[in-house]
Parts: structure tokens; sequence; C-alpha cells
């Protein structure tokens, strides 16, 4: 089988796969972990599909990697960027990823967590 164009060496899918198997776990049982479909896993490994920042979170927390790394090798956030940043993009995505929160508690507590943000700035 011919090499996925997109799939270049360094791309989030190829550094996925290589910490699935250094962790020495199937896509299978990454995909429970994670709580993200065996196929859609698959599809992020292989380049044919862009995940978003919350399934890098669940991807991140399965595999015990930051998901600042995972972010990076996404193209989310360059490496240059501060802690501060990435740090940023972390509490946004677990705002989002909280099932115990309503879409109008997400949205407000984004809003005074910006406002925060802003202020110290």
């Amino acid at each position: 089988m011919a090499p996925n164009p997109l799939q270049l060496p360094g791309t989030l899918g190829e550094f996925l796969k290589e910490q699935r198997q250094s962790a020495q776990m199937s896509l299978r049982q990454l995909s429970e972990l994670a709580g993200v479909s065996n196929p859609y896993l698959s599809q992020i490994e292989r380049g044919v599909k862009k995940p978003s920042a919350e399934i890098l979170q669940q991807i991140a927390k399965a595999l015990q990697v930051s998901a600042e790394t995972l972010y990076v090798h996404a193209g989310i956030l360059d490496e240059e960027r501060s802690v501060m940043t990435a740090h940023e993009i972390d509490v946004r995505a677990a705002i989002a990823a909280d099932p115990a929160l309503t879409a109008k508690q997400r949205k407000t507590l984004i809003d005074v967590y910006e406002s925060f943000i802003d202020d110290s700035v």
C-alpha cells in the first residue's frame, strides 16, 4: 500500500502511533481509554482526520502525555509559544469537556476565565 501523502514524517498521526505503541496499547485499547471511536482514531493516525483540541486532550490523558505536546504536533500550538498559552488552551478544553456543565455554564466559565486572563496581561 502506498504511503498517505498527508502523513508526513513527524506528523500528529505518526507521533500518536509511536506513543501508542511505546505504551504497548492496541488502537482499540486507546480508543476505549480516550473515549474516541476506533475508526476515528485510526483516521487520525493515518492523517485522514484532524482532531479538535478536546479530542486531543482526551487522547493525551489516555496516553499519559501532555496535551500541549499533541497541540504542537497538530499545529494548534507553536513550540515557541509560552506555557501560559498552552495552559489557557488546557483550561478551555477542560471546561468544554466537562459533562457536568451545561452549555450556558461552560460559556459563563470561559467568559469569566477570559476576563481574568485579559486583566493580567
